[in-house]
């Protein structure tokens, strides 16, 4: 019993961490930055950590199957750009981030569970699902940051509740998805491992705390930066069979960071300067 909460226990609390941290960044370096930092492979990490167990086959296919919850994951940021003019003008702050959390939430949900459905037909297809996943994840970051947007920083001070509140959202999933590794099945752990518990931190408490332009400004960043968590996920199923878990997060990250998180921030500054 110890060893099951200490293992469920050490990721979760390592991902609210990083929780916390994400948001300081883009509220202290602006958007761009702060959407890119964000987004590096950070949760993932103490959840593949908690989510191997030593099968390869197993672990690859729950690692297959996060590319396509962040694919999921960008989707429900762009909601955050889309949707709010869409809401009735003149409503209080808090009814549009309550239709904002709700509507987006409710859609990651039913997208998650078809997908979930899907993949745990396919099996060993799900890493090659995986592989096309993370290609189009760059796709779409790319054309929702090919139009600059403002990107500010935030301007307000984050009270220590809100910061608690981030971190226990994120850590919450993370346990969810280690449990979920024996009781639903690989496939269920790895969307669950990609629940956008700090995507949904962010874009509410940054609305709360700084109004909407800074999120929304953060949002095109951080859909393209998600591409460095499917990156990592798939090197992760690719190395740790041969290095280990501790050993492999050392190969895993670098190499991440080298061929996704690096190019993504430079596509980001090569573009012209946001205008409005």
């Amino acid at each position: 019993m110890l060893i099951l909460v200490w293992n469920v226990l050490w990721p979760a609390l390592l991902a609210g961490a990083v929780a916390v941290l994400v948001t300081v960044a883009i509220e202290r370096f602006g958007g761009v930055l702060g959407g890119i930092l964000g987004t590096l492979p950070t949760t993932i990490v103490p959840a593949s950590l908690g989510l191997w167990d030593g099968d390869p086959a197993a672990f690859a296919q729950t690692m297959g199957a996060v590319p396509a919850g962040m694919l999921l994951n960008a989707g429900f940021l762009y909601l955050w750009r889309i949707l709010p003019p869409l809401l009735p003008a003149g409503q209080p702050l808090g009814v549009r981030l309550t239709w904002m959390t709700g509507i987006s939430l409710a859609a990651w949900a039913v997208a998650a569970l078809t997908l979930t459905l899907t993949l745990g037909r396919l099996g060993g297809w799900t890493v090659v699902v995986g592989i096309v996943t993370t290609v189009a994840i760059i796709g779409v970051g790319m054309a929702a940051t090919f139009t600059p947007r403002p990107a500010p920083r935030g301007s307000r001070k984050v009270g220590p509740t809100t910061l608690i509140l981030r971190g226990a959202l994120a850590a919450g999933a993370i346990a969810v998805a280690v449990l979920l590794k024996d009781a639903g099945g690989p496939v269920a752990a790895g969307m669950a491992s990609v629940f956008p518990a700090i995507f949904v931190t962010t874009m509410v408490s940054l609305w709360l705390a700084q109004g909407e332009a800074v999120p929304a400004g953060a949002v095109g960043p951080m859909m393209l930066g998600s591409s460095s968590v499917a990156s990592f996920a798939l090197l992760a199923a690719l190395v740790y069979p041969f290095t280990g878990p501790w050993l492999g997060v050392l190969v895993a990250w670098p190499l991440t960071l080298v061929t996704t998180t690096l190019p993504a921030y430079a596509w980001l500054r090569l573009r012209p300067a946001p205008t409005g």
